[in-house]
This record gives C-alpha cells, structure tokens and sequence, in this order.
C-alpha cells in the first residue's frame, strides 16, 4: 500500500461517511435488541439451549418436570414457566426481599437462586401458603391489621414471616424487626406488619 492509500484509508477511518454512520446506528441497536432477547428467553428457561437439563421440582406439593437453562434463576422459573406469579421481582439482587419464598421451610430469596439447586426440595410459594380454602394464620393477620398498602412486598412478606415463626428465634417486637429486616416496605407499614406476625405468632 502507497503512502497515498494510507492516507485514505486513515481519513475514511477517522471521518466516516453519512452512510457508514446510518448503517451503524441500525445494526448496533438491533444487535443489542438480539442479544437482550436473548438474556431474557435464558433467565427464564425458555430458550433453547445445547446446555439445558431435566429438572424435577416439587412446588406447592405439585411435582414439576422441566427441561431448563441452568442458569435459571427459581423467581423466573416459578413466574414464566409455572405462572406462579405471586412472588414478585423487585430488585432482582437479593436486597429487598420480594422474592421470598419457602424452600424446605426456610426463608430464601428466589432471584438469586438457582432452580436446579431445588431439585428435590420442598418449595412453598404465597400461593400455596393457604389450606382447602382456608387462609394461613398470616395471610389472615395481614389482612386484620391492614399490613400493606400497595400489596407489592406482601407475599415476600407473608412468606419471610412463616419462615420467621417456624425458626423460632423471634419473641418480642424488636426481634420480629430486626429478622424481618431483609423484607423492604416501601410503603411504610412495618408497624402494621409486626402486629400481624404478633397476632400469627399467638395463633401458631
């Protein structure tokens, strides 16, 4: 290559044609568009994937065969693979407790756990929390003490509560606070809260 043909390959390269320009700002943002699809079709088990295996879970005393990505989170799974959708995304990194679920009786955020890391565990969900039509002790106090305004939090809650009594380190109001403190009000009904788990508590 000559001197001359550096040089206009260097000014091509440095100042792009309006053409070369258009054709970039197309194929860069349909290019992001493929591979978010993509992520999302991953995180919840839908897409095909030379990597994915047979799962069986047990939610809600139902049993569960899926052929998933490994990399599924259990929120996304539960939510756009089984339509349980009462546990709720909210920060999606474990910090504010509305994915909260009940996996062998013990509390768990299900955003940051891997579904087939339940395999053969005994998932409980809000959803299957009441009995032959019954309300759980809990579900029922939260609705006596009005404990929730926009509802968002409120299964993470309910759920984080019966882990929270079935441990059985929490006696007094203070104690209910501070081991509730991973579930995130935004509304503010944190006293109404602690009043029900009090009221579940003396009914447990």
């Amino acid at each position: 290559m000559t001197a001359s043909e550096e040089a206009d390959a260097e000014s091509r390269f440095n100042h792009p044609t309006r053409r070369e320009v258009v054709a970039g700002g197309i194929t860069v943002p349909i290019a992001m568009s493929l591979t978010s699809e993509s992520m999302a079709q991953s995180r919840a088990g839908n897409g095909v994937s030379s990597s994915a295996v047979s799962v069986n879970l047990t939610v809600n005393g139902t049993r569960h065969v899926l052929t998933l990505d490994p990399r599924s989170t259990l929120l996304d799974v539960l939510r756009e693979r089984l339509d349980l959708t009462g546990s709720k995304k909210g920060c999606d990194q474990g910090q504010c407790g509305a994915c909260t679920v009940l996996i062998d009786g013990r509390r768990v955020v299900s955003c940051l756990t891997l579904a087939v890391m339940t395999e053969g565990r005994s998932i409980t969900t809000i959803e299957g929390l009441a009995k032959d039509g019954k309300l759980h002790p809990l579900q029922q106090a939260f609705i006596d003490h009005d404990a929730f305004q926009c509802g968002y939090c409120t299964p993470g809650q309910i759920c984080s509560a019966a882990g929270l009594i079935a441990e059985g380190k929490a006696k007094t109001a203070e104690e209910i606070r501070e081991l509730m403190s991973g579930n995130i009000c935004r509304c503010g009904a944190y006293t109404n809260i602690v009043a029900a788990i009090q009221q579940a508590m003396g009914r447990s």
